[in-house]
This record gives structure tokens, sequence and C-alpha cells, in this order.
């Protein structure tokens, strides 16, 4: 049911107690959500509990390295990745780039995150390139992947995350990239979204003390603000709509419906961290697929996101 024989090979270690909860919650989401979509090879399941690699993190993982479209939870690598240029001196600072780091988290806008690229790769999308050209505009492009390749994550050795983020379909040099058949398509499993998240809180990313806590303040959701209100705040219908109210909540979700290529259509994301009344940080990293889930059934997120804080709060 589950990948765990695999686990020890990755960053956290797989206890028993985590197994024995993760069994029983993937057969109890499978019981339970089966009528809005949810079936054993449409979905992918990682659980953390603790402050991070270093520091005797458990896990559990279900289909952790299924790889599929990851909507905007890629864009939470798009900011370690702004920030850690920034302290290196290799980008500048500037206003634009404040409001787009934050848009691209807080409203998940795909224009701040494609203006964050352009500015990371030097590259921008645009008419038809041809001959080297194109294989100097893509190797800068690359470069998105080149980054986080060099930590040697061996959970994002199967990503990709080069892609601009699209409303509809894709034309010019981003089609050319993407690939006649999309081969070259973003791709992620929720192993390597785990992951991120689990190094950002606790001390694994190549970031300066300040930007490691600012990439923190900017995934930190206040179900207080005015902002809560907005249907764009990713909350109340992913898996943050199950956990308690009162709890600190750091989140980046993601959802792709029909955009005329069937190759990415009908996903649904979700990438999670909070602190349970126990004290111990608990992630939860949830990929699906299917139009139910993604469409027409909005709050079997928030139903499941309760069902596993329960499941691993305790």
């Amino acid at each position: 049911m589950n990948d765990t024989a695999t686990q020890s090979a990755f960053f956290f270690n797989a206890t028993p107690a985590m197994n024995d909860a993760g069994q029983a919650v993937v057969s109890r989401l499978l019981d339970r959500f089966a009528d809005v979509g949810l079936a054993a090879d449409t979905f992918g399941l990682v659980v953390l509990r603790g402050d991070g690699p270093a520091a005797g993190l458990e896990g559990f993982s279900y289909r952790g390295d299924w790889r599929c479209y990851p909507c905007s939870v890629v864009k939470t690598f798009h900011l370690v990745h702004a920030l850690c240029l920034i302290d290196d001196g290799r980008i500048t600072p500037h206003a634009e780039l404040d409001r787009v780091m934050r848009d691209m988290i807080l409203w998940s806008s795909n224009a701040a995150t494609n203006y964050v690229i352009d500015i990371i790769t030097g590259t921008t999308g645009d008419t038809l390139l041809e001959g080297e050209a194109l294989q100097a505009w893509r190797h800068r492009r690359d470069g998105l992947n080149r980054f986080f390749q060099a930590l040697a994550w061996p959970e994002f050795a199967t990503s990709n995350i080069t892609q601009k983020l699209m409303d509809d379909m894709r034309y010019g040099r981003e089609a050319q990239y993407a690939g006649r058949q999309g081969e070259n398509m973003n791709v992620m499993t929720p192993l390597a979204s785990a992951r991120l998240f689990a190094e950002l809180f606790g001390s694994g990313l190549p970031l300066s003390p300040a930007s490691q806590s600012r990439a923190q303040d900017i995934l930190h959701r206040d179900r207080t603000s005015a902002d809560a209100a907005n249907p764009l705040f990713q909350v109340d219908n992913y898996l943050g709509g199950g956990i308690p109210a009162g709890l600190p909540m750091w989140s980046k979700a993601g959802r792709l419906g029909w955009t005329g290529d069937a190759r990415v259509a009908y996903h649904k994301h979700d990438l999670i961290r909070t602190i349970p009344a126990n004290g111990v940080p608990l992630i939860i990293s949830l990929m699906t697929s299917g139009k139910a889930l993604c469409e027409d059934h909005p709050q079997a997120f928030r139903q499941i996101g309760r069902v596993l804080f329960e499941a691993f709060s305790q």
C-alpha cells in the first residue's frame, strides 16, 4: 500500500508508529472519499513529524514517488531559489520583486510567478526561437532545475520545474520548450515538495537566516486576516480548512482544471505545515488527480485535512 520499504533511502525515519498510522489513514481515506474521486492510484501522500531532517524527523509515504503535474506547489521552489540568489548578490532586490514574490504565494499568481522565473533565469517567453538561440534559452531556463539538483536530494531527481505557469495553452518558445508531446512539462513528487518544506523549516537550505525567516513569513497563512476571506487564499477548500482554528499554518496549494491540455488537467495539491497543541510540527504533502476532487467536490480537501490532522497530531 505504501513505499515504506524505500523510505530508509530518503530523509526521514519510517518508524513503526508512523507506518501503522499511515497504513490506517490511507485505508480510511480510500473508504471515505471513494465517492468523490479518491482512488488508490490517484493520489500520493507524505506526512512528516518533527523539526527537520537533522533533528530525528519521522515520516510516512504512500506513493511518495508518484510523478504528477505539481500545479502551484512549484512556486515554493521558485521563492526559495530567488531568495538564495538575492543572498548571493546575483539578483538585485527591488520593490517589484518583493511584490511579486508575495503575490506568487499569497494569491498564487501565475503572472507573478513568471516574473520571478524571468528574473532568476534571464529568459522571457515569446516568439519562436531556432537553433543555437533556442538551445541557449533552454540552458538558462534549465537553471531552475540545476539549482535544486545541486542540493543532491534524491527526492528531487525525477522532478522538472522549468516551465512557466499557464492558465491555458502554451505558445511560441514556451510551447517549443514543453515539447510536442508535453515531454518537458513540469513534474514533481509528494516527496520532493515535502522535503523542501522540511528543509525550509529545518536548516538544510543555502539561505541566510534572514531569507529563511522571510520565506517562512511569506508562506504563513493568517486565517484571522482580511486576506482569508478571499477565495484565492487557498485555505478553506484545501487541507488547511480541516486544521483547527488557532493553530499556526504555512502552506502552498495548487489546482488546475481544464486548460485545453489533457496531460496536465485536473490536479489538486496542498503542501502544509502546522504545529498541533503537542508542539510537534506536522508537514503534509498531498497530491491528487481527477476531475471529481479537483472541481466537483471542493470541500473534500478540507475533510481530508481533518482526517490527516487527527491521525498524525497525537
